[in-house]
């Protein structure tokens, strides 16, 4: 056989293998699967919601809607219920974010050590993420009731802690942090088990005791991970809806009502379709301010 058969045949010029796809229309074809639901679900509900906010759609099978420019942003600036519901807002974010990265942090750091059934205890800690809000609100506001609760049998009073005015909001960002804690653990948990034993073992060496160890070396290992969930958390906290909903509806007085809790009242209650879309547009261009805020001060803290 002559050995120059063995060798592959030169290839023609300006020919390529075919590869099924060519071009970024094979790219296009592959991501439509995956486009066409966020396009449908995300883009086209929040373009529409955009659209909304300069009008005055209102319900009525006979209602006619009509272009209304920034009125309703005019409207929505001297609205002191919805300025209440900003403030209530903020203080659940804010407060409900932090004390459940703290106590996650905690319990991330238990559940990175070497326990006795520690595989019982991580899955444990997953049961309020399993629950849906709903079952969440309703088993929370049995545990609250003023004459049959357990809070009150444990504490031996009488409180009526969601229809307190000064105890209401407490009430609910407490149920807000059992809630969210399981998903920013796992987080913070993950994050642990990627900072390499090889440091904590350097500073070991130098003497360094386990505050210093946590403070040095496991909290600056970390600072990715707490910027990204913090961040999402505060997103998911502030737009919250169906748990504190079921748990108090926004009462006694406005005290537990959030900013979507107003939209909802507004859009679904009396009927002002366009101004609740501008309220959703209002709350999501502060939280984009807020977090840009945020990201930035901590990029140049990274720096």
């Amino acid at each position: 056989m002559n050995a120059t058969r063995s060798l592959a045949a030169p290839r023609p010029a300006g020919r390529r293998p075919s590869r099924g796809f060519s071009g970024g229309g094979g790219t296009l074809a592959l991501l439509l699967p995956a486009l066409v639901p966020v396009l449908v679900l995300s883009v086209g509900p929040l373009v529409y919601g955009i659209l909304l906010a300069f009008t005055d759609a209102r319900s009525g099978r006979n209602s006619v809607t009509s272009f209304t420019g920034l009125a309703n942003v005019a409207d929505l600036l001297g609205d002191s219920d919805f300025w209440g519901s900003f403030r209530v807002g903020l203080v659940w974010g804010v407060s409900v974010t932090v004390l459940q990265f703290l106590a996650s942090l905690g319990l991330a750091l238990l559940l990175d050590q070497n326990l006795r059934f520690r595989g019982l205890a991580r899955v444990l800690a997953l049961v309020p993420w399993a629950m849906p809000p709903v079952v969440t609100g309703l088993m929370w506001r049995l545990v609250y009731h003023p004459d049959a609760g357990l809070l009150n049998a444990l504490l031996g009073t009488d409180v009526d802690w969601l229809n307190d005015f000064s105890l209401a909001l407490p009430a609910v960002i407490v149920v807000g942090v059992w809630t969210g804690m399981p998903q920013t653990t796992v987080v913070l948990l993950a994050g642990l088990q990627g900072v390499p034993k090889e440091l904590h073992e350097a500073v070991s060496v130098d003497g360094a005791g386990t505050w210093r160890r946590f403070w040095n070396v496991t909290l600056p290992q970390l600072r990715p991970v707490i910027v990204a969930i913090t961040s999402l958390d505060f997103v998911w906290n502030i737009n919250q809806f169906s748990l504190v909903y079921v748990l108090t509806q926004g009462g006694p007085g406005g005290r537990t009502r959030l900013p979507m809790l107003f939209a909802y009242e507004e859009a679904f209650r009396y009927g002002f379709f366009g101004y609740a879309a501008t309220l959703g547009v209002a709350v999501t261009l502060v939280v984009l301010a807020v977090l840009g805020l945020y990201l930035w001060r901590q990029a140049r803290e990274a720096a």
